[in-house]
Parts: C-alpha cells; sequence; structure tokens
C-alpha cells in the first residue's frame, strides 16, 4: 500500500512554516496519543505515520529530499534507510514527541541538572533572500551581513566579570527547576531566580551586562545549490543568536524567492519561452535563435504552415535537479505567429490579392469550423 503524502498526514500546506508544522503535530499527536487511545490499533498506526511524517518535515535537508524525490528519497536497502542516506529513527522520534509534548509543560526540556540550559538557546534568525533565475539555475555562493547577538568575548559567554564565575542557583540548586505540591500533584516549573539555567552571576560582566551576549554585525557566506526554487529554505545551524549566558547558538534560516524572468518561466525543472514569429515564417517555414539558461543559443527548425501556440521541446535545457542530482528539465518555446502592423497600402493591397488566390486547403482549420458553425445554425432551423 502506497504511503501518504506527509503534508496531508499534518494537515499542512507544502509551504507550512517550520511553526506551523509543530502546531500541527503538537494537536494531533495529543489526539492519537497511546496514552489517549489505549487498545486502538488504528490510532497507535497514524500515531506512527505522524511521528515519521513530522521528523522528517521538520528537518530542512529531509524535507529538501522529500519535496524533490517524495518517498522515494527515503526508500531503498536496508529496510527504509533511503539510498540517499536519510534513515528514520522510530525510537529517536518517540522520545521527541514525549518532549514536543510535554517539555513546556514541566519548565523545559527534560535532561536532569542543568538540564535547564536548554531554555536559554539563542533565537533563531530569519533572513530573505532573492536571486535570479539564472542564480538557481547554477547556484552562487551569496555574502550576506546579520546582525544580532553574539558571545561576550569579555567574559567568554558565561556573563560574569573576569576572575568570578556563575555560581549554582540558591532556589533550585543548580537544577532550573523547582516543585510545588498541589494536592495529590506535584508541579515543576522553570525557576524564577535562574530563568531556568540553574546558575546565577553575582558580579556581572561589564561589558554585556551579565547577559553573556553582545550585539554585533557579522558577515557570513551562504552556498546557495544549483536547482533550488522559489520558497525554498535553507538552515545554517547555529548561526542565530548567541544564547543567553553560554547557551547554545540559534538557527539561521536563509528564505530564498526567486524573480520573475523577462524571458523564461519556470515549471517545476522545465522551463517555457514564448518566441514571437512572422507569419510569413510561420506560413513558409524558417529557423529561430533562443536563449538559454546555459548562457547559449539554441536554434529552433519551424515548419511550413507552423500555428501559432504550437510547442517545441529542446531536451536537457531546463533547470538542474536540487543540488545538481539528476538530469536536467526539458524547455518548451511556444510559437506565437505575430500579426503584421501598420501596413503600408501596397501591403494592404498584396495581402488582398493573396486573400483572393487562397483557398480552404490554405486554412483548414478555419475552413472546418465555419463548415460545423453551418450545420450547427442548420439544425436550429
Amino acid at each position: 500500500m502506497s504511503k501518504r503524502d506527509y503534508y496531508d498526514i499534518l494537515g499542512v500546506q507544502r509551504r507550512a512554516t517550520a511553526d506551523e508544522l509543530k502546531s500541527a503535530f503538537r494537536k494531533k499527536a495529543k489526539e492519537l496519543h497511546p496514552d489517549r487511545n489505549p487498545g486502538d490499533a488504528k490510532a497507535e498506526q497514524s500515531f506512527k505515520e505522524l511521528n515519521e511524517a513530522y521528523d522528517i518535515l521538520r528537518d530542512d535537508q529531509k524535507r529538501a529530499a522529500y519535496d524533490q524525490y517524495g518517498h522515494q528519497a527515503f526508500e531503498g536497502p536496508g529496510g527504509g534507510a533511503g539510498g540517499r542516506g536519510f534513515g528514520f529513527d522510530f525510537s529517536t522520534s518517540f522520545t521527541d514527541v514525549f518532549d514536543d509534548l510535554f517539555g513546556e509543560f514541566m519548565g523545559g526540556r527534560r535532561g536532569g541538572a542543568g538540564g535547564g540550559n536548554r531554555a536559554s538557546r539563542g533565537t533563531d534568525l530569519r533572513y530573505n533572500m532573492e536571486i535570479s533565475l539564472e542564480e538557481a539555475f547554477v547556484g552562487k555562493t551569496a555574502t550576506i551581513r546579520i546582525p544580532g547577538s553574539i558571545a561576550c568575548e569579555a567574559c567568554s559567554g558565561s556573563g560574569a566579570e573576569a576572575g568570578s564565575k556563575p555560581q549554582a542557583c540558591p532556589t533550585c540548586s543548580g537544577v532550573g527547576k523547582v516543585r510545588a505540591q498541589q494536592g495529590f500533584f506535584t508541579i515543576e516549573r522553570t525557576c524564577p531566580t535562574c530563568q531556568g539555567l540553574g546558575r546565577v552571576v553575582k558580579n556581572p560582566c561589564r561589558a554585556c551586562s551579565g547577559s553573556g551576549r553582545v550585539q554585533r554585525e557579522r558577515t557570513l557566506n551562504v552556498n546557495i545549490p544549483q536547482g533550488v526554487e522559489d520558497g525554498t529554505r535553507i538552515r545554517l545551524a547555529s548561526e542565530g543568536e548567541a544564547g543567553l549566558r553560554g547557551g547554545p547558538k540559534g538557527d539561521l534560516y536563509i528564505f530564498l524567492s526567486v524573480a520573475p524572468h523577462p524571458l523564461f518561466k519556470r515549471d517545476g525543472q522545465d522551463i517555457h519561452c514564448h518566441v514571437p514569429v512572422s507569419f510569413v515564417t510561420a506560413a513558409l517555414g524558417g529557423h529561430v535563435e533562443v536563449p538559454t539558461l546555459g548562457g547559449g543559443r539554441a536554434r529552433v527548425a519551424i515548419g511550413e504552415g507552423t500555428q501559432s501556440g504550437r510547442h517545441f521541446r529542446l531536451r536537457g535545457k531546463g533547470m538542474p535537479g536540487l543540488r545538481g542530482q539528476g538530469a536536467h528539465g526539458d524547455m518548451f518555446v511556444e510559437v506565437g505567429v505575430e500579426t503584421p502592423v501598420h501596413l503600408t497600402k501596397k501591403q494592404q493591397e498584396l495581402l488582398r490579392e493573396f486573400e483572393k488566390a487562397t483557398s480552404g486547403q490554405n486554412s483548414p482549420e478555419a475552413t472546418s469550423f465555419f463548415a460545423r458553425m453551418k450545420e450547427f445554425f442548420d439544425g436550429k432551423e
């Protein structure tokens, strides 16, 4: 039985953001969780499918592979560990389900003493970048400037003045969480004194006021691979904001948009180009030269009697696969027969003489149409 589409399983659009994916996953996971559906084999299977879909789509590399190749990206020898190197570990994802569902309720991610440090992770950053269709065709290395926070050099990100160190929080004893008894339940919350860090700074660093980070503008080189499409996201791990007091860095997400092209339109890996030709060339035949995205030219033979709207296919002249993998798409040249304008009296006379000399064989489509139209009206009488 063929697998369901991962986006359909989560109930989101293909361009859903990471936050939209997570929100949809959390909602459905709570509904389908085995603890809420004991003995329901169908719910358990749906829960596994949901977990698998989220595990793939939340990872940018796996998501890009799935968008490009579908389920085939993860199929192959090895019992589902895809031939492209994106295996799926259900046990790992099952743990992530509990983390996503219950981690925030319990005051942060699990991890024991000091586990609250993950709550100080730096903020993810977003950068919007527009590229040309030619750049999407060949790929490029772009240099971008990112404003944000970096680890303070004066205190090495600790937030403590030189010669001192952060100390264990006296309220939570360095755990980052505190517990409170409410009836039969024990509620665990983030420590209000250290904000889940497990440490407090007695002598804050003067350079960063104890936060462990300062504002700086950074310059980064971003590799844009061949074949990227409009809406592609590129994740640069640990290139986001620095974490509070030595916490891990966030990630940087590059959102790509491909600018409209004056000559070409893209459809997946195929390229379409509309080329006007004179009615003389269309009638008598000839050749036209068209540009290609690779920077060259292609010569297209126009046969006698070519009609407006006809497509000519140039194999392998389309877009490359993502990161240059796979065969190129094709380029389709659509002919548009141009009606002449601003005719002189001599040209008009020549055209009228030409019309008088024509017969039904010269315009078979028009002759056939008017014949059918006559039959239509005759049938009404």
